[in-house]
Parts: C-alpha cells; structure tokens; sequence
C-alpha cells in the first residue's frame, strides 16, 4: 500500500509527469553523485530526456525543471518567483551554482538532448543524467537512468526494473489493511465494518500520528483552494506562445454579480470556474496540488471547494478530510493497477481517474455506503475510457484547462448518479480499471502525451 499522501503531491505547474517528476529526478541525480564522490570532480553535466518527456517537453517546461532540480529546488519547496529568477540566471550564465558545490558548466541549448526517437521500454518518460570531468570531457564519470512516471512518482531503472514478487511490491509500513483491489477494499468495509475513509485512515495511522495525517491533508486542502482563489484573480495571457487568455476571473466576476446567469445553470458555472481557475494557474507554473496529477488538478480542487466548505470558501474539516482519503484511495486503486500516467495511458489515466476519484469521495461526502462510492468511481471512469492526451504545442492549455472543467461536471453527475443506483451495477471498478489499462496499452502512441495526433496537429498554431 502507498500513502494518500504520496498521491496528493504540492508542486509547480504545468505537468507533474514532465516537471514535477524530472525536478525531482535531477535532484536526486545530484544526491547520488555527492555520495559516490563524483559530483565534486563534475565539470558538466548533460541530461538526456527521452520518449514523451522529449517530444513535449518544452511545451511542459521539462527544460527548466531539470535545471531547477541541479540548482536543489524541490517541487514542493520552491516559490515559483524565486525558482523563475534562478532559471533565468542559469540560462545567462550558462552555470549551474549547485549547492555547497562549485559551479558546473551547464548550456542547455547543447547540455539537454532532446531524444524522442527514443522510447524506453520500461516507461515512455526516460532521463539519462551524465557528469563529465574536465579531464575526460568525452567520457562520463557518473551515469543514472530514471523515470517519471506520473504524478510526480519517480524510479531508478534498476528499481523499475526489478521484478516485484507476485507483481506486488512489499508493504514497508505493513499497513494493516491491504488492498490490492475494490473488490478486496469492499469486502473489508462490509467484514469491520468500517467507511473507506476509514479504513485509508488506520493504514495512515501505521506510518504517522493520526494527527500529523489529519495536519497534513488539511494542508493539502488549504493548497488546492489557495489555488483557486489565485487563478480567480489573476488575469492575463498564459506563456507558451498560444496566447491563451484566462477566463477564471472574468467568470467569476460575472458570478459574483450574478449578471447574465442563468439560475438553472449556475451550478456548472461554478464547477466550471472553480477548475478551470487551477487549471490556468497550473499552465502558467503556479503551485498546485498533483490530484492525481498537473494536467487533471482542478478536478478535486473544484468539487472540494463547492460541495466542503462555507460559502466563503472556508474548509469544513470534516467533509474535506472525507473527500481526499476515499479519493485518494481510490486513486491508489489506479495507481497500483494501472497507471495515471498520461504517457502511458492517455488523458482517461489523468483526467479520467481524477473524475473517478472526485465522484467516489463526494459520494461518501453525501452519505453514500462504501458500494456507491465504488459505483460512482467506476462510473466516473466507465465515461472517460479512451480520453486521449493531445496538447496542441505540447503546452497544458488546449484542451486541458476546459477538460478539467467538464471532467468536474462529469464527477458530480457520476456521484448523483450512484446515489440513485438501485442494486449493483454491471460494472465494478475493478474491471473498468483493467479496462482503462488494456486500452491505453492499445491506444496509439499518437495520443498519449505526444503532440503527435489529435488536436496538436489539427490545430493550427498562430
């Protein structure tokens, strides 16, 4: 079992697979290196991004998160002012002023490679991180190989590698609840009996004071809405050359005044500008919350801010901290099963198990049994399978931003929709989870995360 904690990531925008992850993995690059005693012998240093990492990278700003990772910037850490000034400095000085280290040559317009001929078997978001000393500068002195792999998750290619016994890899927290399926996860709410907000609690109880869980999900909440309260006031064009201009702010002004409204419809306006305020703020590089993912973060967000909290927007503890452990429990589901990485799987993987995840924790906001939770889930999913990942100029924008705003529409018609549901459905999220992973191992790679079909190459860039 992985922690809920360890799905609900804070980072920068706009790509937790393509910024979030490589940041991470050039940081830890560099902790290698300083053990082995290679890093203070570097004179340069080169990254290799391979497979999907490449082929939209600059669009995602794969470029400036390896270079904020050199520079020891973590995702969670890092003030977005104070990591673009050090980027830009990196990028005059061609330099890298790492920490309690000497400079490092570092020009990233022949120092990043951009190989997306390149596609690794193990996981389409290859890196390739080399250090050469000034005395051999053709031969490296210290190699790794990683890989990002969605939501911020992050391996070694001799971890990814390994063989996991029976296709699990073992529990260090020997969590006390295992659940490797939904299946298994109902069958333990009906033998306890316990809620699944519940049950994800007391295996959280095995790695931390329950405590410092119920502190740390609350700030998880707190950055989700400090999210959108940003992105409804901040106005603008969005960077990356398509000249997209927010419309959080003006939408929400129009709501707030009530004109032009229609009061039968005034509910998806709400989710609407709720997620696509997050949703703007991720592809301009703000902070947002991995749920499960950048490209699908403001589908959690905008429920959670709708359906658990005051009108003024203040958290109602209870129902939030309900919310994001049985959505982050069952985006534990997808991620133990399947993949929600949009490389792998396409868009379904992304803004499709953020759906999923938003229509299960409302459900149980609502009062739902554990049995609807898993219906509005599988529901949520069944109605997102083959969601391709097409980012026209390989920039979270087009179509992400009003993707998420109808995937949040989705969720709560998903939940109502539970609700109403008499008796199983003929569907379980087990099997809409099987299914989701078989059609992204089928779809072309066209379409997942590529910019190479769909909407990236019809749409003409101006």
């Amino acid at each position: 079992m992985l922690s809920v904690l360890d799905l609900f990531r804070v980072g920068l925008g706009p790509s937790s697979s393509h910024t979030v992850g490589p940041m991470r993995i050039a940081k830890r690059f560099l902790r290698e290196a300083r053990k082995s005693g290679h890093l203070a012998t570097a004179h340069r240093v080169e990254v290799e991004l391979q497979g999907s990492l490449a082929l939209t990278g600059i669009g995602h700003g794969t470029d400036k998160a390896v270079i904020l990772g050199l520079l020891g910037f973590s995702p969670e850490t890092a003030d977005p002012d104070e990591a673009e000034a050090a980027f830009r400095s990196a990028i005059r000085s061609k330099c890298l002023h790492i920490p309690g280290q000497a400079e490092i040559e570092f020009n990233p317009l022949s120092d990043i490679l951009y190989r997306g001929d390149i596609v690794p078997e193990l996981h389409p978001n290859g890196m390739l991180l080399r250090l050469y000393r000034a005395d051999t500068p053709s031969d490296a002195s210290f190699t790794r190989v990683y890989f990002s792999t969605g939501g911020g998750f992050i391996s070694s290619a001799r971890r990814l590698a390994r063989p996991a016994k029976d296709d699990v890899i073992e529990d260090a927290a020997r969590s006390p609840f295992s659940i490797g399926s939904a299946a298994e996860l109902l069958k333990l709410c009906e033998d306890t009996p316990m809620a699944i907000d519940e049950l994800i609690l007391a295996n959280e109880d095995q790695r931390r004071a329950r405590e410092t869980t119920y502190a740390q999900i609350d700030v998880i909440a707190d950055t989700m809405l400090a999210c959108i309260a940003r992105g409804l006031e901040t106005e603008g064009i969005l960077p990356g050359g398509l000249e997209v201009q927010r419309r959080a702010p003006d939408l929400y002004r129009k709501l707030k005044t009530g004109a032009g409204v229609n009061e039968r419809e005034a509910l998806f306006d709400w989710l609407n500008v709720y997620a696509m305020a997050v949703n703007e703020e991720n592809a301009a590089g703000g902070r947002v919350v991995t749920a499960p993912t950048n490209g699908a973060a403001g589908i959690l967000p905008a429920v959670l801010r709708h359906y658990c909290c005051e009108d003024d927007g203040i958290p109602i503890r209870s129902k939030a901290r309900r919310f994001l452990f049985v959505a982050g429990g069952i985006g534990l589901l997808y991620k133990q099963r399947a993949s929600i990485s949009g490389a792998e799987m396409g868009c379904q993987g992304e803004v499709g198990v953020a759906c999923s995840m938003a229509a299960g924790g409302l459900s149980a906001v609502w009062g739902a049994s554990p049995a609807q939770c898993l219906a509005a889930a599988e529901i949520g999913m069944e109605h997102n399978l083959g969601l391709t990942c097409d980012p026209v100029g390989g920039l979270v924008q087009i179509p992400c931003i009003e993707r998420n705003a109808i995937g949040t529409v989705k969720a709560v018609n998903a939940a109502r929709l539970a609700l109403h549901q008499a008796g199983a459905g003929k569907v379980s999220l087990d099997q809409v989870i099987e299914t989701m992973r078989q059609t992204g191992l089928d779809m072309s790679s066209k379409y997942k995360e590529t910019s190479e079909g769909g909407l990236a190459v019809n749409v003409v860039e101006c």
